[in-house]
Parts: structure tokens; sequence; C-alpha cells
């Protein structure tokens, strides 16, 4: 976001038609009491928005106009694979959309349906290419997933991987790994369920971790 802005100023943007304003949410309250405010455009978690439109509507009659209001907010997106699919190519774009970014992007690949007629296979080639991505430093043009972005996301995704190594109905077919001595690094973890309804296949951790689930 802030290149964007960077780049719009140098391209002759005049000064004070937008404003870069890294900080908390809390820091952002006091503009939506404000008569003038005319709109939110959020990404982010559902409770968050939640609370920002509640608060929204709670100043109506403040403003003097309507405001505005998109929010795209949390959601776990899947791969459901068909057993007529072209086995290499599902594999690949599932690898790219569950682990650029480290998973930190609304449209990550969280959770993989795979029917047990090609599970073999299939699984064996993503596990196979996962255990290829280099992880480091964004810096170096080798490396394609890096460190998550701090501890609190850290610790919460983490969290989950422990959880999984000691349910029942989780095993950890790739990955599992972490190391904060040098940053926030998480290896690319795959998680075999066979509950549909398993915790990392209905919670949004926006990290490096695809859980996936054999269907007949």
């Amino acid at each position: 976001n802030y290149l964007v802005y960077r780049v719009l100023e140098e391209a002759g943007m005049p000064a004070g038609v937008l404003q870069f304003l890294p900080g908390p949410g809390s820091a952002f309250s006091p503009a939506f009491e404000h008569e003038m405010f005319a709109g939110l455009h959020f990404t982010g978690g559902t409770s968050t928005f939640n609370t920002l439109w509640r608060q929204i509507a709670s100043n109506l009659e403040t403003y003097r106009s309507y405001p505005r209001v998109v929010g795209e907010t949390g959601g776990k997106n899947s791969h459901f694979i068909h057993a007529s699919a072209d086995i290499e190519h599902a594999v690949y774009n599932t690898l790219r959309g569950a682990f650029e970014y480290s998973g930190q992007k609304c449209s990550a690949t969280s959770r993989l349906y795979v029917p047990a007629s090609i599970w073999d296979k299939f699984m064996g080639l993503l596990v196979k290419e996962t255990e290829k991505i280099a992880l480091g430093n964004p810096e170096d043009f080798k490396t394609f997933t890096s460190a998550v972005i701090d501890e609190k996301s850290f610790t919460k995704i983490t969290g989950f991987i422990d959880r999984a190594k000691k349910d029942s109905d989780a095993t950890i077919l790739t990955g599992g790994t972490y190391d904060r001595s040098k940053g926030w690094f998480i290896t690319p973890t795959i998680i075999h369920t066979t509950n549909p309804k398993y915790a990392t296949m209905t919670t949004e951790l926006f990290g490096p971790v695809l859980t996936v689930y054999k269907y007949a």
C-alpha cells in the first residue's frame, strides 16, 4: 500500500488528495464520528468489520449523507478436486494458492477436498512439491515464501499446528515445524483430517497451512 502511495506521489498526485495513515484500528474511531465521514472500504477480519459497521450505524444522524460501506472479510477458500482433474495442473495451482505470500492473503487456498480415487497420486505429488518450497529472505529471488507478519500471527498459526500434532482426527503430512529465532518462520504445512469440520477447516489462519479432507 505504501509503495503504491509513493508511486502516486511521484506521478504528480496533488498533496492531500490521499493520506497514508498506518496504525491500529482503534486510532481511526474518531473519523466515524465526524459529519463529513463518507465511506469505508475495509479488508480484514469479520468481527472487526462488524464492529466498524455497528459504529457507523450508530452515527447515521451525524453524517451529512449516507456513507458507502464495503467490506471484504474472512473466509476459507477451498479447492474441490474432481476425479477427472488434471492432477499436475491442480497440484501446482493448489500449492501456489496455499503458500504464496505465506498464505497471508484473503484468497489463500486453506482447505482442500480430494477424492479417494486419486488421493495417493494427487497427495503424493502435492507433498513432494511442497517440500521443495524455498523458505527464506524475500529479497532472495530463489525464495518462494517467507515469514508471517508478526508474533501474534506466528503464535496463532503454530498453536493450530501443535493442536493437529495431538488430535486423533488430524495428521501432519508435511511441514509442521517453525522457528522464531530470526523472524516468524513457519514451514508450509499440510494437515490431513478425517473430520470435515475440523478446526483448521473452519477457522481462517492467514498462514501457510493447508488442510485436506478425503472424500469418497
